[in-house]
């Protein structure tokens, strides 16, 4: 995500430059548009904001639309050039990047809680009660915060007091002033990926073993709870590619300038952007309670208009 933003070089025409960030600016606006909708449908109705999974889908579409809208921000302020003092740069980065890993671990928890809907039902309803949801929501933060407390930390370590005040270009770039560094978060990434893969792959296990010795209606609920562990289990895939992008770039920049040019703008968009919008929508629209939701919210809408 902030990794992929950064100055360009010269090499790049400043026109065709430009031509890319208008492009992103439309894709951005229509990415935010559908996730403000499907926002403003979570609160149409009490079912959605009282029930855990729609509370977790919510935490997502937030996630999802602050990382839209501040990675394009960033990437603006890029763009003009615009400078700012580092500690106000770290504040920024730290934000982005905490919500960057909120998505990640939220998807994590909507697959135990499809798991304890299908495994566990009888405990269902005290395990996936409002309250908990809300401790859920906490912890969630808790741990995407902690990757970035230990980045902060290491980069207190290294840097000078005088940096503090030095005007940059704000980019996830200054947190890595020695190669150890980045070693050293993306092991803590590798290392969380594993965890929320691992617990996936358990869930989606345990629920086709119950899918097998279902019949009839719970035969077909379970099936389908299969299905959403394989959309999240690729939403988390999605997420993962993020985190390789960078390497893959990095080897690309040995190369050629302008492939590499390329190659991160076409990231951006495939693995950055489009799966903040992509993912939920998809998510949401599979729903069926949701997606009537939806329907009527938009059919009331046109209908108030022509009205």
């Amino acid at each position: 995500m902030a990794d992929n933003i950064s100055l360009f070089d010269g090499e790049v025409s400043h026109q065709q430059f430009t031509y890319q960030i208008i492009i992103l600016q439309i894709l951005v606006m229509i990415f935010l548009c559908i996730n403000l909708l499907l926002i403003v449908t979570f609160f149409q109705q009490e079912c959605f904001y009282t029930t855990a999974r729609y509370i977790l889908f919510a935490v997502t579409l937030l996630s999802d639309s602050l990382i839209l809208f501040m990675s394009d921000v960033l990437l603006l302020l890029t763009y003009f050039q615009f400078t700012m003092e580092l500690w106000l740069c770290i504040i920024i980065i730290v934000g982005i990047l905490v919500y960057f890993m909120v998505t990640p671990v939220t998807l994590t928890a909507m697959t135990l809680e499809r798991y304890v809907a299908i495994c566990m039902p009888l405990r269902h309803a005290e395990l996936c009660s409002t309250h908990s949801t809300m401790h859920c929501i906490l912890i969630i933060h808790g741990l995407s915060s902690v990757p970035y407390i230990v980045v902060l930390f290491t980069f207190f370590a290294s840097a000078s007091f005088s940096l503090y005040k030095q005007y940059k270009i704000c980019s996830v770039e200054i947190f890595i002033l020695y190669k150890w560094q980045a070693h050293i978060r993306s092991a803590i990434h590798q290392f969380y990926f594993l965890i929320m893969c691992i617990i996936i792959a358990f869930s989606y296990v345990k629920i086709m073993h119950v899918a097998k010795a279902a019949s009839g209606e719970n035969k077909k609920s379970s099936r389908k709870g299969l299905r959403t562990v394989i959309i999240h289990a690729f939403q988390l895939l999605l997420c993962l590619i993020q985190l390789w992008c960078p390497f893959i770039e990095a080897e690309i920049l040995q190369i050629n300038f302008i492939l590499f040019i390329y190659i991160r703008y076409f990231n951006y968009i495939t693995f950055i952007l489009a799966p903040r919008c992509l993912s939920p929508l998809i998510y949401g629209v599979r729903d069926e309670m949701f997606f009537q939701a939806l329907k009527n919210y938009l059919f009331f809408g046109m209908y108030r208009r022509n009205i």
